[in-house]
């Protein structure tokens, strides 16, 4: 149960510290805007010079593209502006007609003690709206929606030699990552002999930049890289738009770029969205976008070399949360096409109400909820029961179930 005089309590007694915390992080805040400002009047070619002589220029955090010399102070206008809701829809379902997308999402049931044999599941769910059959007599055009389930038994969970016991998760975690990028080539490969304007925006719900692997044991990383490295490439290879969109960004790029440039280390207490939030005033404004240098321990053990594959940008998709993050392959930016693929995305925006619809609805498909967790162990015990298994359940657990 939660009381809410105890944990009232509990914040009083540390309300020092998070008052330190505000007071250093508006201090980095103040100084970092500053930088900010210097950035905006420079060039491509003299931040390239500065980046030479740069501690670690290799992996600065962000590298500049031909766009930042375009941009006007850091901030380039998606250049369309509405009076009221229904002109931004208007001008949103103008902008996707005969434009399909697609979007990849995916949930989990991870191994727990208190089932045994120990088992995990993955579920992948798409939505691909095939807008081009609208074109073609449709007036609603073709939809795809549906999921694919797996599951992962005792054998394939074991970690020998591991210290997460027989249950790691992180198998688990590691075929759901997998299986969407899986996904997401098959549909390229099977839009690959469409015309470009008729192929997908395939949407990806997180990031091509995987500095979460460095930090897993050696060798669990191998899966993730393989995965987005194959992705990358069969973007590439089908010239199909791929987006890595990320709603709620703490990335740092930009702000280790400007830590770089002053031989510091960046501030963890600034992400790229809270700097650029006041410059990308307006709605659809985005940032140039940057060729992806992160220093992490991926790159610095040599196994990042795609990561300077990835450009990325922060765009003002909702004027009530902070700028999202954008990741596309880089041949996508210097095939020209990236206004092109960054007004498609804001216009799933605009038809979500603030997030791209495409992966609001892969998302819904894909989730797995707690009831439905419930009803699969229950299928999982008839299952057992039926190969003459045994299902062992904890006491904690069957009180639970029977309180709940």
């Amino acid at each position: 149960m939660f009381v809410r005089s105890a944990a009232a309590a509990a914040l009083d007694r540390k309300k020092g510290l998070f008052s330190a915390y505000d007071h250093e992080r508006r201090a980095e805040q103040r100084r970092m805007k500053g930088w900010l400002e210097e950035l905006k009047t420079d060039s491509t070619a003299s931040l390239n010079r500065k980046l030479d002589d740069a501690i670690d220029s290799a992996w600065p955090g962000a590298l500049p593209t031909a766009e930042f010399d375009r941009a006007d102070g850091m901030r380039i206008p998606l250049g369309a502006a509405w009076q009221n809701r229904e002109q931004a829809r208007q001008w949103a379902l103008e902008t996707l007609e005969g434009r399909p997308a697609l979007a990849v999402d995916g949930s989990q049931i991870v191994p727990t003690t208190d089932y045994s044999p120990p088992v995990g599941a993955v579920q992948i769910g798409w939505f691909f709206n095939d807008r081009c059959t609208a074109m073609d007599g449709d007036a609603a055009g073709r939809y795809e929606k549906d999921i694919a389930f797996e599951v992962l038994a005792p054998d394939e969970l074991l970690d020998s030699g591991g210290d997460d016991g027989v249950f790691p998760n992180w198998r688990v975690n590691q075929e759901r990552f997998i299986r969407e990028c899986a996904k997401l080539c098959e549909f390229m490969e099977r839009c690959a002999e469409r015309p470009f304007e008729r192929r997908p925006v395939c949407f990806l719900d997180g990031s091509l930049i995987i500095s979460f692997a460095g930090q897993l044991r050696a060798g669990r990383e191998h899966g993730y890289i393989q995965a987005v490295q194959e992705l990358l490439a069969c973007s590439e290879r089908t010239r199909t738009p791929l987006v890595g969109y990320v709603d709620n960004t703490y990335s740092r790029d930009l702000v280790t770029l400007l830590a770089r440039l002053h031989g510091l280390v960046a501030p963890a207490q600034i992400n790229d969205a809270y700097l650029l939030r006041e410059t990308l005033s307006s709605w659809g404004d985005r940032s140039p976008f940057w060729i992806c240098a992160r220093p992490d321990r991926l790159s610095d053990a040599g196994r990042a070399d795609f990561y300077k594959q990835v450009c990325f940008c922060l765009a003002r998709v909702s004027m009530e949360n902070p700028p999202a993050r954008l990741e596309i392959p880089r041949w996508l930016l210097e095939s020209g096409r990236a206004d092109e693929v960054v007004a498609l995305v804001l216009a799933e925006a605009v038809v979500g109400s603030g997030y791209p619809y495409v992966l609001e609805a892969a998302d819904v498909t894909a989730v797995i909820q707690q009831q439905d967790r419930q009803r699969f162990y229950r299928l999982y015990q008839d299952f057992l029961q039926e190969q003459g298994m045994a299902m062992t359940i904890t006491r904690k657990q069957r009180s639970k179930q029977m309180r709940r």
